[in-house]
């Protein structure tokens, strides 16, 4: 069988792939019939996992600017109630055509929306990552408490908990082949479903050998809201309904006191650390040093682009290392390889990947060549690549396959993307709506 060699590379040497798998890294002895794809001058890295994201969400940027998270839901929620399947695949393309430029060879996207109960939204998704050539953890997402309930999402956009489970279950017979597609069990969050939705899709995911995944702890709303609700704070909550477990990621994890914080580690609970959402949403910040000391699998997200306006996964590594460090007042607390890190090997546990997030030899071959000419005077390539300026991949592999080349998608002609998407987007805001008025013209 035919061996693909990327030789040449600044860092970490010369990779061999065949059949989809590196088969060595460092010093590779050439062949005759190998394929050499040339790195020279750029640095290597396994491809990026990110962990949470709402790519639905790029419809809507730009909006609910001065809004911490309860109220940009609120103003958020009525025109998410507009989209369609045909919106979500052209958010899907562009959102993760971005992230494959951005180094992300898998996603995890959370939907949770399922305007007029089509579940063919979760059909555009993985589609769009077919489409696309990246590996989708496909999180169906749900809500089943509206604001007449006590929830916080208007009633017209939470689905009957007997619907949701019986389309999980469709939508994992449909997609989930654990290795490009994997199908996630995922109620949104404590305020937004039942107890009993919580403790149903926790029956079936396991059931079914599917991990688990909603928000947890993001605000101080959050938390003010499981108190009142149920007399204790929310890691607290989940954890009775035994959702605190190795097949268990939660997104944000921010406020979370020492106890919760040992409690994660000791059950191998992983986290999504959102840096850049939870700063424009001024959520907080996130205890990712306290958290991967105590054993807890962290990994980075993106979350949606109405949160995060920029949309790819490398800004974060920076925004990861920049945020711990503001948060303990230690430079040293978090050097650049512990952002690279929990963005490849961190977040391919969160995923529950073994296969996945190391540049060694029996791991997949999803990886990311880096343009470097730039960082030929640091002595650090991976100091360079964190701390230095945003750059897109030159070449991404996915199973040894090529979806980038050149900075550029393979498959998918982005420009056409963006506009597409930006003309559905465009028919969500009603002429009256205070966005749309101060929209420029």
């Amino acid at each position: 069988m035919t061996r693909t060699v990327v030789r040449g590379a600044r860092w970490p040497g010369d990779v061999a792939i065949r059949d989809g798998w590196i088969e060595a890294v460092g010093e590779v002895s050439g062949g005759p019939d190998d394929v050499i794809i040339d790195a020279r001058g750029g640095i290597v890295t396994a491809g990026l996992v990110n962990t949470h994201h709402h790519l639905y969400q790029w419809l809507t940027r730009g909006r609910a600017v001065g809004c911490d998270l309860f109220g940009w839901l609120t103003e958020l929620y009525p025109v998410w109630a507009r989209i369609d399947a045909e919106d979500v695949h052209a958010a899907a393309v562009v959102g993760l055509g971005e992230l494959a430029v951005s180094g992300c060879t898998t996603a995890a996207d959370h939907h949770y929306l399922v305007p007029g109960g089509d579940d063919a939204v979760f059909d555009a998704l993985a589609e769009a990552a077919r489409r696309v050539g990246v590996r989708l953890h496909l999180a169906r997402g749900s809500m089943d408490l509206g604001a007449s309930d006590g929830g916080l999402p208007p009633d017209h956009v939470v689905e009957d908990r007997d619907t949701i489970l019986a389309s999980t279950v469709a939508v994992a017979d449909r997609w989930h082949d654990g290795e490009v597609i994997v199908v996630t069990v995922a109620p949104c969050s404590p305020f937004s479903v039942t107890r009993e939705l919580m403790l149903e899709s926790a029956s079936l995911a396991r059931s079914r050998g599917l991990r688990l995944h909603t928000h947890l702890a993001e605000t101080r709303e959050e938390e003010a809201d499981c108190l009142a609700r149920f007399g204790c704070r929310p890691v607290e909550y989940v954890d009775d309904l035994g959702w605190l477990a190795d097949d268990v990621w939660v997104a944000h994890g921010i406020h979370l006191d020492d106890r919760e914080v040992a409690r994660l580690g000791a059950t191998g609970t992983g986290v999504a650390h959102c840096p850049s959402s939870n700063a424009r949403l001024g959520a907080g910040l996130c205890r990712v040093t306290d958290l991967v000391a105590a054993g807890v699998p962290v990994g980075l997200g993106v979350d949606g682009v109405a949160s995060n306006e920029v949309g790819g996964l490398f800004p974060e590594l920076r925004q990861a290392l920049y945020t711990a460090r503001q948060r303990t007042g230690r430079a040293a607390d978090m050097l650049p390889p512990e952002p690279l890190r929990l963005a490849t090997e961190g977040g391919a546990a969160c995923l529950g990947r073994a296969d996945l997030g190391r540049l060694a030899a029996g791991h997949r071959a999803d990886l990311v060549i880096w343009p470097a000419d730039d960082l030929e005077d640091v002595p650090g390539p991976i100091d360079g690549l964190v701390l230095g300026p945003d750059r897109r991949a030159r070449t991404v592999l996915v199973g040894g396959t090529m979806i980038v080349d050149d900075g550029h998608l393979v498959g998918v002609d982005l420009d056409d993307a963006h506009r597409e998407l930006a003309r559905r987007a465009q028919r969500l805001w009603p002429d009256d709506a205070p966005a749309h008025r101060n929209r420029p013209r």
